[in-house]
């Protein structure tokens, strides 16, 4: 049975975090979200989310292209029925280029609807098997190595399995060394740079062997593949590449390479599931661990991500902290949680995304809404 979508409804809405996020590239404390609302001709209903930013430093993509992107050249591709969600990436690639963010919004929702028009979970549809995911933490930039010790050590006693932290060029080694002793040598820690430097900062860089982290996330320019590759020749520590994945043949590249022994596999920033899928499958082949990122994303997009990581390679722990940790109140009943041990379930047992949309939440917090009829 095709998958003939009615209507397409685009919500932006206005969420404030609980503090600001800082990283390398900015701060955040509202954020901007584009919500997806996808209607069948049949009534079923299913809701996915734009994870671009409202300003192009992390992505040159940002809620606004990828507003105008989906109203203009991908909303009339879905005027014809699709086989099947897996067609929708195809039909998009072939006639847009780039707008990934934008592309995966509307594809994502498509899993999910045909997840709840199937009466099956989102995991269970993309082949999850996972029933929970072990979850890791992202803290910001801190203004001091104590106050970012503090929080990792606060992080740990919550339950999460690993501690990431963010760095940039006079924000790294005492943050980063203050953390590690806050911790102790047996707590996975790692760091996120968020491309803020350069191949000149080897040496520098090198010094954090000696803090037996898991990972460095993406240190250079997102684009060289190269300089990534030289660097990881020079230093113990694995590094992960976020941002530099774009594709199936970008992740195959960097494997290659040996630019990085660890991908961030992000689906509302490569596309949607249907080019997630294809990284995760090309890295199980290679031996290469994958794990889920986040993106400041709602309790929608985290639905999406959980789905996700639930297939087999994602072995490492995910950026899926729970609700409490971003917002003071979600857009979903019941808010994501964590356990005490530092899991997050998998609702493998409820149709779609697993959770409920709280439509009374969303409205109160629309600044624009635009309704695309097919």
């Amino acid at each position: 049975m095709t998958i003939a979508v009615r209507r397409i409804t685009l919500r932006e809405i206005a969420l404030p975090l609980r503090e600001p996020f800082r990283i390398s590239s900015g701060a955040t404390d509202i954020r901007r979200i584009l919500l997806v609302r996808l209607e069948d001709h049949d009534g079923a209903v299913a809701w996915g989310e734009c994870v671009a930013g409202e300003a192009p430093n992390y992505s040159p993509e940002t809620i606004d292209t990828a507003c105008h992107a989906i109203k203009t050249w991908l909303a009339p591709l879905l005027a014809e029925p699709l086989p099947h969600p897996d067609d929708t990436t195809p039909r998009f690639d072939a006639r847009v280029r780039g707008h990934r963010m934008a592309k995966a919004a509307l594809e994502m929702t498509i899993w999910a609807l045909e997840a709840e028009r199937r009466g099956t979970s989102l995991s269970q549809l993309l082949g999850g098997a996972s029933e929970r995911i072990p979850v890791g933490i992202s803290l910001g930039i801190q203004s001091e190595p104590e106050q970012l010790a503090m929080r990792a050590a606060a992080a740990r006693a919550d339950g999460y399995r690993r501690i990431k932290v963010k760095i940039a060029p006079g924000a790294d080694l005492p943050f980063v060394t203050a953390a590690r002793a806050a911790l102790g040598p047996s707590t996975t820690l790692s760091v996120d740079a968020n491309a803020a430097y350069t191949l000149a900062d080897a040496d520098h860089l090198a010094q954090l062997d000696a803090l037996g982290l898991v990972m460095i996330e993406q240190p250079l320019e997102p684009e060289d593949l190269r300089r990534h590759a030289e660097l990881q020749r020079r230093l113990r520590t694995s590094l992960c590449l976020d941002e530099s994945i774009t594709s199936v043949a970008r992740a195959e590249d960097a494997l290659a390479l040996g630019s990085a022994r660890i991908i961030n596999i992000k689906p509302g920033r490569v596309g949607g599931f249907w080019h997630a899928k294809a990284i995760h499958d090309a890295c199980a082949l290679a031996r290469v661990p994958v794990w889920c990122g986040g993106m400041l994303e709602s309790g929608i997009g985290r639905a999406h991500n959980v789905a996700l990581a639930s297939l087999p390679n994602f072995t490492l722990p995910g950026d899926l902290s729970p609700s409490a940790r971003y917002w003071e109140r979600d857009i979903v009943e019941p808010e994501w949680a964590m356990t005490a041990d530092g899991f997050v379930q998998v609702p493998r047992g409820q149709p779609g995304l697993g959770v409920q949309v709280n439509d009374d939440r969303i409205d109160d917090l629309t600044a624009r809404c635009e309704d695309i009829r097919l």
